[in-house]
């Protein structure tokens, strides 16, 4: 009886997904299907379009996959977005006359501006994302991005390529395993979102057209700064370049093939910043990978070179001539 009136009352949101519920769709994931009696405790597993009835047997309940769980919560929500996106241009064509005498009335004054705070950069990235025209820039250091950022850079994206904006990213190598991002590329293909990868970013940058460029001004990036200084924005846009010019297209499968040394791309920049002395979780952290896999690459390296020591790797790396060979 007590599971009955459980069972009654067990209604919330999808943003609010029980412990139970957690649990029990990702047992149904790993394994395929779940019965109907194990599920007795998480219904909402089927009433938020989690898992799907067996057509082969009733007994049994399919799961709906992750991706297209989500694109079906997503889809009014991005009806809803899209008319705040168009509410946001035409307010922003509204203020447009008064920004450029804003712009003539203070002159070089306003050239850096400090956003302190997640809702006030947010709030600016936005304002910029609404008037870019040509070309968004963006560089985005890490493997991995949340699912919830990435949610709301696929609303950006899709409405700068509705208005012809082509856009540019660049992601650390170790994106290629990011289940998120690959959902992502997934949906905004054939679009004019060109992605490439490279093994260490230093930091995030966006650039809209040639106007203006954002970037992190603290390490928990609660604070950015707002870069309106026509040379700022052109230095930064060759930067941007230069890097794109060694990154990898996302589609080439370059960053993990192994060389003819039988080390790859990735275990070669880890091997340089062995050498340079840096720890497992300093090489872990900038080339954007979990410190178990940057282990694993240097285990991998080791056994190649025949080391028996970490100190010996160091001398043996240095000695093997593998760095020059991939300058």
């Amino acid at each position: 009886m007590t599971t009955n009136r459980s069972i009654e009352t067990h209604h919330h949101s999808v943003t609010e997904l029980c412990d139970d519920g957690s649990r029990l769709y990702g047992t149904a994931l790993s394994m395929g299907r779940i019965s109907r009696a194990d599920v007795e405790t998480a219904p909402c597993l089927v009433e938020l379009g989690f898992l799907h009835p067996d057509p082969d047997d009733s007994r049994w309940l399919r799961p709906v996959m992750p991706f297209t769980a989500l694109a079906q919560r997503l889809h009014p929500l991005e009806r809803e977005i899209s008319e705040r996106r168009r509410l946001a241009t035409e307010l922003t064509d509204v203020f447009t006359p008064f920004m450029a005498i804003s712009a003539q009335a203070t002159g070089p004054t306003h050239a850096i501006t400090v956003l302190e705070g997640v809702e006030l950069i947010n709030g600016s990235l936005n304002r910029a994302t609404a008037e870019c025209r040509s070309e968004m820039l963006t560089v985005q250091p890490s493997g991995r991005r949340r699912a919830d950022i990435l949610v709301k850079a696929l609303e950006r994206d899709k409405s700068l390529v509705e208005r012809g904006v082509r856009v540019r990213t660049i992601y650390q190598h170790t994106a290629r395993h990011s289940a998120e991002i690959l959902g992502y590329v997934d949906r905004i293909a054939n679009t004019k979102v060109e992605i490439r990868t490279i093994d260490e970013l230093a930091e995030r940058l966006i650039i809209c057209d040639e106007t203006v460029a954002f970037i992190p001004a603290s390490d928990d990036r609660q604070i950015a700064l707002e870069l309106r200084h026509p040379g700022l924005v052109r230095y930064l846009i060759k930067v941007f370049e230069l890097i794109w010019g060694r990154a990898v297209p996302l589609q080439a499968a370059a960053p993990y093939e192994t060389a003819l040394d039988g080390i790859t791309e990735i275990q070669h920049s880890i091997a340089k910043l062995l050498v340079e002395g840096h720890v497992d979780e300093a090489i872990a952290r900038r080339l954007g990978m979990n410190v178990r896999t940057c282990r694993g690459h240097i285990a991998k390296l080791s056994s190649i070179l025949g080391s028996g020591s970490r100190a010996q790797l160091g001398y043996l790396i240095a000695q093997s001539g593998i760095l020059e060979q991939h300058q």
